[in-house]
């Protein structure tokens, strides 16, 4: 067990891998750059332009719990902005945050209930639990961050007032039986930095009286799926059962196959997953996506296993930058593997939720996403270092950055990670310590990649690395050692044979799209807050002519020189794009509500002639097509049929 860090307390199960705490990791590169774009953004200014976010009046502000805005709204948005603020060590979003904290603090009544006091008999005399899970994870972070002695003995109260109340109550309202499982790791959370075994009552009291996600998928709203399939697996910390670990595995294995097949890492959840609506024009909601990355993060911490951080990595870039404007000032509440226009029009029937879907706007008409996203980028980059049991170190996410740890014995080890993944397949380590220090390094070894290699002060490692695994480095470091880790990336080609046999391509981890021209058009908002709408200004409608024998033959991947912007994640400066033959289909086009048309099953005929076209990374294109038709030869193809 690790003595420096707060792990698993016994009798749950040990941690396979351990949280450092909050300023621990300081990210640089294009994360930071991401965070420094949050910090000047939408979530670094929504207080002045949410009404939800208002101070004065605020029912989670009040010493009594009286006022406006008592839901999930402030919650959502500050358990990123504080710790977008610790991330950063940036003062001024500190002290804004710690100013709602202390609020928080000084809300409390005598049972133990805190915050807005309308939640407390808000569903028909039960409490709404739900947005009280939010604040937990802000107190939770605050308290890494800052170890203010508040913290602890606020929640063991607020908790004790929880373990008091009816099983019944653990079932009422909507949200809250479905989303319980957040509250079960805040439980262990702070068992594991009190002790206190009424926790361990109260854990057990949620599980068995949620909405049992155990039992299979149970609901599928997109958000719901995207962080309650998880719950088995956070419970297994107690139950020590297998079966619940297979549980989560298993939910996440029937929403994947059945709507998650094409390219992105998330799945067509619109508002709700729906029999026959698995296209890639189908949309993943933002909220969606930081809660699937929230997800894969914590299950990498239980289960240990590699896969996850795959995971996250596939969403984090391939599907959250497109989410929002590359200034991060605006959002959509849909994010599409094939969506060719941004317009405000509404998308129902085909989208499960009326109104405007796809255009990019900063202000409430997206009300939940445009207060949880906050959490993505600084939530991943408090993940990129993880402790290991034995005392060691786990790259798990990789970016450039320097981390701050206690290894060994507990000497203090400084390693500074430099790297442009994931558009390099380098990563160097530089290993800083005072004297020298015997510790295990493990290095991430993702599924996708074949051939890694690493070598320590110019020396090669003999044995082979095996993708989904760990390379472990169990050596003594000395002052200056330096690491160097090769992920060697190549093209792959992806066929989607349940949706439609179409094709997508990726290089390592990311996926590609095809480079659409960007027509961007203001139709509200202000000046510093513009509503957006971006339209095609280039073709888009084409299927990939694949070569028959190796379809990774079919693409030349072209690489820019000099630096890698800051902003990666845009057409014009992304450093990747890949050259590949097609052929336009002149009868795939718009629908009637301007959505890009259904795929037809490969191989679809094409008369039109063979251009080069380009593709980017998924994460680049706002506009995007990144599961392509397949033209086929001959008798095989399929004539073009619209929707």
């Amino acid at each position: 067990m690790n003595p420096y860090y707060t792990a698993n307390r016994g009798p749950l199960a040990p941690s396979p891998l351990i949280k450092l705490p909050i300023g621990s990791i300081a990210p640089e590169g294009w994360l930071r750059h991401q965070l420094e774009l949050e910090a000047d953004g939408l979530t670094g200014h929504l207080a002045e332009i949410s009404k939800w976010c208002v101070f004065e009046g605020n029912a989670w502000a009040t010493t009594n719990g009286q006022g406006h805005s008592g839901w999930e709204e402030l919650p959502y948005w500050l358990k990123g902005y504080g710790d977008l603020g610790y991330v950063l060590h940036d003062a001024a979003i500190i002290k804004k945050a710690r100013k709602w904290v202390d609020a928080v603090l000084r809300s409390q009544d005598s049972e133990g209930w805190f915050g807005p006091r309308s939640l407390k008999t808000s569903l028909k005399g039960q409490p709404d639990l739900w947005p009280h899970m939010l604040m937990c994870n802000v107190l939770e972070s605050y308290y890494e961050f800052s170890g203010d002695p508040q913290v602890l003995p606020f929640l063991g109260r607020y908790y004790g007032w929880l373990n008091r109340l009816p099983a019944v109550d653990f079932g009422a309202g909507y949200w809250p039986k479905l989303r319980f499982g957040d509250n079960l790791q805040s439980v262990y959370w702070l068992y594991n930095r009190t002790g206190e075994s009424f926790l361990l009552e109260l854990a057990s009291k949620i599980h068995q009286n949620m909405a049992r996600w155990d039992s299979g998928v149970i609901n599928w709203h997109n958000v719901n799926l995207a962080q309650g399939f998880r719950e088995p697996a956070i419970y297994y910390q107690q139950s020590k059962d297998a079966r619940f670990l297979r549980a989560t595995a298993r939910d996440y294995d029937t929403v994947m196959g059945l709507y998650g097949q094409f390219p992105g890492g998330g799945f067509a959840g619109d508002e709700n997953c729906r029999p026959g609506f698995g296209d890639p024009r189908q949309g993943f909601e933002t909220c969606g996506i930081v809660e699937f990355m929230n997800s894969f993060e914590t299950l990498t911490k239980i289960c240990g296993d590699p896969i996850w951080a795959d995971r996250c990595e596939d969403v984090a870039f391939n599907s959250l930058p497109a989410a929002l404007t590359p200034d991060l000032r605006a959002l959509h509440y849909l994010t599409c593997a094939n969506q060719v226009e941004l317009d405000r029009g509404n998308k129902a029937p085909a989208i499960d939720n009326s109104g405007t879907m796809f255009c990019y706007s900063p202000l409430e008409v997206y009300r939940c996403c445009q207060h949880n996203v906050s959490h993505g980028w600084p939530y991943y980059a408090e993940e990129l270092w993880l402790a290991t049991p034995d005392g060691g170190l786990c790259a798990s996410l990789y970016g450039a950055s320097d981390v701050t740890a206690q290894v060994g014995l507990g000497a203090r080890v400084t390693i500074s990670e430099q790297t442009d993944y994931p558009f390099s397949d380098t990563i160097t380590l530089h290993v800083g310590t005072a004297q020298p220090v015997r510790f295990p390094l493990y290095l991430r070894v993702p599924q996708w990649c074949a051939g890694a290699s690493v070598r320590v002060n110019g020396k090669s490692l003999s044995r082979s690395l095996r993708p989904l695994t760990y390379a472990v480095l169990d050596r003594q470091w000395t002052q200056g050692d330096i690491v160097n880790l090769h992920l060697p990336m190549r093209i792959a080609v992806r066929r989607w044979e349940t949706n439609k046999g179409a094709a997508s391509v990726n290089y390592g981890p990311l996926s590609f799209s095809l480079k659409i021209g960007e027509r961007w058009s203001r139709y509200g908002g202000t000046a510093d807050w513009p509503e957006q709408e971006v339209f095609p200004s280039t073709a888009w409608n084409y299927g990939l002519v694949l070569d028959g024998k190796d379809a990774a033959r079919s693409f030349e991947l072209v690489r820019k020189a000099g630096p890698l912007a800051p902003q990666p994640f845009t057409p014009e400066n992304t450093p990747l794009e890949l050259r590949a033959s097609a052929r336009k289909i002149p009868a795939w086009k718009l629908d009637a509500a301007r959505m890009v048309g259904k795929l037809q099953a490969s191989p679809v005929k094409s008369e039109e002639p063979i251009e080069t076209v380009s593709l980017i990374p998924m994460g680049a294109a706002r506009l995007r097509i990144s599961s392509f038709p397949v033209i086929g030869r001959g008798r095989d193809a399929h004539e073009w049929q619209a929707p």
